[in-house]
């Protein structure tokens, strides 16, 4: 409960954000097109979200005939959470990872890395794929999609606000926060959307995990598998844009403690420590 408040609070303050730099931009007919904006992004990536993540890392569907263990899986664990059997999905890729996609539990898919395959245990799988599921039975996946969508949609208009205040010249709007007022918001406003999208993010993923927990019956799984995978995604780092990392199980991207402030996962072994302070299922 104190996850989901936590998004929803989070939401809201991304919502702020966007219609105050729509005021910014146009008064209130600035409001309306950041709200059209964001709609416009919204139903796009609702939509066709899924399918772009997929081709980007060249996933492709197998079987249950191809991958009969795999698949074994993802079917007991969809019945445990009582959501359809999402569609199952290997990105050959080395890097030991995977994500859910869908923007609903009918329109499901989860995708793990031949790289995960390879190091995990049947056991270790299952408390990844559960982790997964528990994202498609949370909704997350739209969840953090509208977040980043909403995040972009701020960015861009914070674009166009810096735009309008340099061309705007010495001229001051007596209504308005002033040009210097203008190019500061458009600066801070951005770096505000997406502390706030990582954080909807964190919050997300320490959901799933609990969720995820409670799929599997095992909490100890999947947190032994948060531990291999987070050593062996050092020594085999994947390719992945920024744009989709949030998706992953463990974050592709790798980098310093600056870059840890902007991560969009928690850190692992706070993910861990909370499984395994979970009793057993």
């Amino acid at each position: 409960m104190e996850n989901k408040l936590k998004t929803f609070l989070l939401l809201a303050g991304l919502t702020v954000f966007l219609i105050f730099m729509g005021k910014i931009i146009g008064g209130r007919t600035g409001m309306y097109v950041a709200f059209l904006l964001a709609l416009a992004m919204n139903f796009f990536s609702y939509w066709y979200s899924d399918k772009i993540v997929l081709r980007m890392y060249g996933a492709q569907e197998v079987s249950a005939a191809e991958a009969p263990a795999l698949h074994h899986m993802v079917e007991e664990l969809a019945r445990e959470a009582g959501i359809p059997k999402p569609k199952v999905y290997i990105i050959p890729d080395d890097s030991p990872n995977a994500f859910a996609t869908g923007r609903n539990p009918e329109h499901a898919a989860v995708a793990v890395t031949q790289g995960i395959m390879r190091i995990l245990t049947p056991t270790e799988l299952k408390g990844v794929l559960a982790h997964e599921m528990g994202h498609v039975k949370n909704r997350d996946i739209l969840i953090q999609t509208v977040a980043a969508t909403m995040a972009g949609a701020i960015m861009i208009l914070a674009d166009m606000a810096r735009f309008a205040a340099i061309f705007r010249g010495g001229r001051e709007d007596e209504d308005g926060p002033g040009i210097l007022g203008i190019i500061v918001m458009s600066i801070i406003a951005p770096l505000a959307a997406m502390l706030i999208q990582m954080a909807i993010s964190r919050s997300r993923e320490y959901l799933a995990d609990e969720t995820g927990a409670h799929l599997a019956h095992n909490p100890e799984s999947l947190a032994r598998a948060l531990e291999k995978l987070q050593t062996a995604s050092q020594v085999t780092p994947m390719t992945a844009s920024p744009a989709t990392a949030h998706m992953f199980i463990v974050n592709p991207l790798t980098g310093g403690t600056l870059m840890n402030l902007f991560s969009t996962h928690p850190p692992i072994e706070e993910r861990v420590a909370r499984l395994r302070a979970m009793r057993s299922y």
